[in-house]
Parts: C-alpha cells; sequence; structure tokens
C-alpha cells in the first residue's frame, strides 16, 4: 500500500512539472501598467473639467437670463473643484457667482451681497478680467448703500450699519461710508459699535468737507452744482454758465467729536468724554464746528459755567452769527442771569431779524418779571399804605406787558403755530383793558387749534 501512494504521488507531480513546462508565464512590465493607469486618470480628469466647464456656461447662461437660483446650484456643483481649473475658467466661475448672488441688487440679501463681494474681490486677486471684477465690485457697494437707505426707512438701523461699513471696507478710501456708519449706530443705539467707527474715523483725521464746483446758469440765474471741476470749467466756457465758484462745506469733524463726547455722557462717562473733546480740538484748534460741540458736552453734563464761557468765545470768533448769540441766550437764562441773557438774544435778533425763537424768549424774559410783580401783588392787604404800594406795581406791571406785546406779536407773525404765545397775547390784551384785540386773539387761537385737531 505504501508503494501505491508513492507511486501517485509521483504521478501527480510529474503532471503538474509537465503542464508548467507548456504554460509560460509572463509578468507585465512595470511601465506598460502606468501608461494604462495615466491614460484612464487623465481620461477622467479631461471628463471632469469638461463637465466643470459646462456648468461654468450654464451658469453664465443663467444669469444671462436673470435665472440667479438656477446660476447658484450650478455653482455649487463645482464649487470645491474650480480650482483646478485654469486662471482663466476660475476666474469666470467667480465674476459669474458675483453676479448671481449681487442678482438685482436692491433685493438681494446681506448675506448674499457679502458673498458677491468675496467673489469679485477673489477675481480682482486673480488677476483675469480686473477691469469686470471692479465693476461688479463697484455695483456691490451701491447695492449696499441703497439697501442701508431702504433700511433706514424702515428704522433698521443696525443692519442697514453693517451694510455700510462692508460698504466702506470694499473701497476705504471713500470714508463718507463709514461715517454713515457710525450715524446708523448711533441711531441704533449700538454706542459701542458707533465709538468703534468714530474711533476709526478719528484715526484717519476724517474732516468730511467736501469742495462743490458751482457755476451760476445764464437762462435761469440759479447756482448749480457740478460733480467734478472738469464739468463745471466746461459749461462756463461753453457760455451756459457763469461766475464759477469752489465752495468748500463745514467739517464733520466738530460733530464727530461731539458724538463721541454724548455717547460717553451717556454711557455716565465724562471723563472720557472730556479727554475725546480735548484731542479733537488739540488736532483743530481754530475748528468753530468743535468749539460748539465743546459748549454742547458741557451744556448736556449741566456745567453752564463752563458752556457760557465756551459760546462768549466763539462769539468773538463769529460776531455775525445769530445763532451762536442765541445760544448765549439760552446760557444766561439758565444761569439766572436774564439781563444779559435779553441782551444776547437782541443780538440775535439785530443779526437775524427772522429768528422766531429770539423774540419768543425776550417776552418771556419780561413777563418773568411781571410774575415776580404780581406774587407781591397778591400779598398786599387793604390798608392805605399798601393800597398805595398796590397802585403803584400795577402801574409797572401794565409797562411790562405793554413791553412784551411787540416781541410776542413778532413771534407769532414769524410762527403761525406758536398757540402758547397767542394765548400770553390775549391775557395781555385784556389785562391792559384791549379788551377788542384779546377777542381777535381768541378767535385766531380756536382757529388754530381746531386745525391742529
Amino acid at each position: 500500500m505504501m508503494r501505491m501512494t508513492i507511486s501517485k504521488t509521483l504521478k501527480v507531480k510529474t503532471i503538474l512539472i509537465k503542464n508548467k513546462s507548456k504554460t509560460k508565464y509572463t509578468k507585465p512590465k512595470p511601465k506598460m501598467m502606468k501608461t494604462k493607469i495615466f491614460s484612464l486618470l487623465l481620461m477622467c480628469f479631461v471628463i471632469t473639467a469638461y463637465a466643470q466647464k459646462k456648468e461654468i456656461r450654464n451658469a453664465e447662461d443663467a444669469v444671462e437670463d436673470k435665472n440667479f437660483s438656477e446660476a447658484k446650484s450650478l455653482l455649487k456643483e463645482v464649487e470645491s473643484t474650480y480650482t483646478n481649473e485654469k486662471e482663466k475658467w476660475q476666474s469666470r466661475y467667480l465674476l459669474t457667482k458675483g453676479k448671481a448672488y449681487l442678482a438685482n441688487g436692491l433685493g438681494s440679501s446681506f448675506e448674499d451681497l457679502k458673498t458677491a463681494a468675496d467673489a469679485f474681490q477673489k477675481a480682482v486677486d486673480l488677476g483675469e478680467d480686473v477691469d469686470d471684477a471692479k465693476k461688479g465690485l463697484e455695483e456691490v457697494r451701491a447695492a449696499l448703500v441703497n439697501n442701508a437707505v431702504e433700511d433706514q426707512k424702515k428704522q433698521k438701523n443696525l443692519i442697514a450699519a453693517n451694510k455700510l461699513y462692508r460698504a466702506y471696507e470694499l473701497g476705504k478710501q471713500d470714508t463718507l461710508y463709514l461715517y454713515y456708519a457710525a450715524s446708523s449706530a448711533v441711531n441704533a443705539q449700538e454706542y459701542d459699535l458707533a465709538l468703534e467707527y468714530y474711533k476709526k474715523l478719528l484715526d484717519l483725521d476724517y474732516d468730511g468737507s467736501q469742495v462743490l464746483y458751482q457755476a451760476t446758469n445764464v437762462e435761469t440765474g440759479v447756482v448749480e452744482t457740478f460733480g467734478n471741476k472738469t464739468l463745471r470749467d466746461a459749461s462756463v466756457k461753453s457760455g451756459s454758465h457763469k461766475d464759477p465758484i469752489d465752495n468748500k462745506t463745514p467739517s464733520k469733524a466738530g460733530e464727530i467729536a461731539k458724538n463721541v463726547s454724548l455717547i460717553y455722557i451717556e454711557q455716565d462717562k465724562p471723563e472720557k468724554a472730556i479727554a475725546a473733546m480735548k484731542r479733537a480740538k488739540a488736532e483743530n484748534p481754530d475748528d468753530v464746528a468743535l468749539m460748539q460741540a465743546e459748549a454742547d458736552l458741557y451744556y448736556n453734563m449741566g456745567n453752564m459755567e463752563k458752556y457760557n464761557e465756551v459760546m462768549s468765545f466763539i462769539a468773538k470768533k463769529n460776531p455775525n452769527d445769530p445763532v451762536v448769540f442765541y445760544n448765549l441766550g439760552v446760557s444766561a437764562e439758565k444761569l439766572k442771569d436774564f439781563d444779559k441773557a435779553k441782551k444776547m438774544y437782541l443780538k440775535a435778533i439785530e443779526l437775524d431779524p427772522e429768528m422766531a425763537n429770539a423774540y419768543n424768549n425776550v417776552a418771556s424774559i419780561i413777563l418773568a418779571k411781571d410774575r415776580k410783580i404780581t406774587e407781591e401783588m397778591n400779598k398786599l392787604g387793604m390798608s392805605p399804605a399798601d393800597t398805595k404800594k398796590y397802585d403803584k406795581l400795577k402801574a409797572e406791571k401794565i409797562d411790562i406787558l405793554k413791553e412784551a406785546i411787540p416781541y410776542l406779536k413778532k413771534t407769532i407773525e414769524l410762527d403761525s403755530s406758536n398757540i402758547n404765545a397767542m394765548k400770553y397775547l390775549k391775557s395781555i390784551y385784556y389785562q391792559t383793558q384791549d379788551n377788542e384785540k384779546a377777542q381777535e386773539m381768541d378767535k385766531l387761537i380756536k382757529e388754530k387749534e381746531s386745525q391742529q385737531n
């Protein structure tokens, strides 16, 4: 049995050797395998690249047809792989993405506008189609500003501030948008954000003044403002306009310093408010707007003596400004210096005869004397001495009332809605025995009150 087993084993082995000798195994060459794999990869790459380009072309067509939602969907298909393309196609992708998210501009969401801006900026950085990309950025800026204006109309001041700040970031040479962003933040009562923006403006030495290029229209005689000096000069040269003049608008530095100070006051930080004002004044010591802002700061802090001091200095620098003298009158009145207050109001009237509030305040100061006399009269008894004193005070009272009449009449003439002035005047007419005028005034009061209701 052992021999048979050995024999079978040898037989099988012999067959295996025989078969092996008949079928030769040849190992593939390494180079040939690499070539086939590379060809397959290349084919896949070509197919993928073709598909990507097709998606980008289709997205471009969708944008052209104003089908922005479809364009966004198509672009998302190649969002993770578009950078594998040549720069030309990368640029086409980015420009199309910018246009798709910009859409119609005014109706676009803030997030979409930010996405559009990022896409256009990447296209600029890429260096291809730079002019188109920059044009896209300008369109995004315009959309951000227009949307912010609409938000402000709806009292959505915080989102308006964010949009205006983004518009500023897209072109930092135009600091006006940063200024508007700060103002919107104030209106939203987001004081920390407003301070952040205002501090940026102060660090940039923002002035905010502009040069207006103006000339008089020969035909209408109206002074017109041109977009730039070249246009204005060309119109003058053509003969349609004359008398060219460059007018510089007032600096906004004072307003900014004032707002920063007011925010600090609102936050109960008076020391910071004063420090902010001092910094602004150090950089612009002769800026009257800043001086006025400083005066307003002390006014809001309740420091009327300091307010009066600063306003007096302003008056010396602006001897022909009626508003300055009016404000000096207000501060003097608060300090109980009524003679000075009256003098300041009269000076304001001299400089601006149409200032209704100044006339009204003069009348108020005069009538304050009447109230004191009336109180004194009411304390008197019926003795001969008191009766004599009463008659004397009554005569003084009538003189005071008559002194107030022309100022009240002028107040009503300049401000026909001032019903309080009318009521005072009616009362004076009755007290001075001018019943006919009192009745006329009573009729006028009823007419005005019915109009208001």
